[in-house]
């Protein structure tokens, strides 16, 4: 499960530096137009930005 949502951030980071960039989102361009699609996504990769916070705080209290 931590490496799923270590690499479910760095996508959307991926994602997000992409839009920065080339104001190009891929997740709304592989949405081919359904438009709830992208919300879940950004869920889905915010709550594993969650997992890795709550990771990393655990690792360094246990640390």
């Amino acid at each position: 499960m931590k490496h799923l949502c270590f690499w479910l951030t760095v996508i959307g980071g991926f994602n997000w530096g992409l839009v920065g960039l080339f104001n190009w989102n891929v997740v709304e361009a592989l949405s081919f137009g359904i438009g709830w699609l992208p919300t879940i996504v950004y869920i889905i990769i915010g709550l594993s930005a969650i997992c890795c916070a709550i990771d990393a705080i655990n690792n360094r209290m246990n640390a």
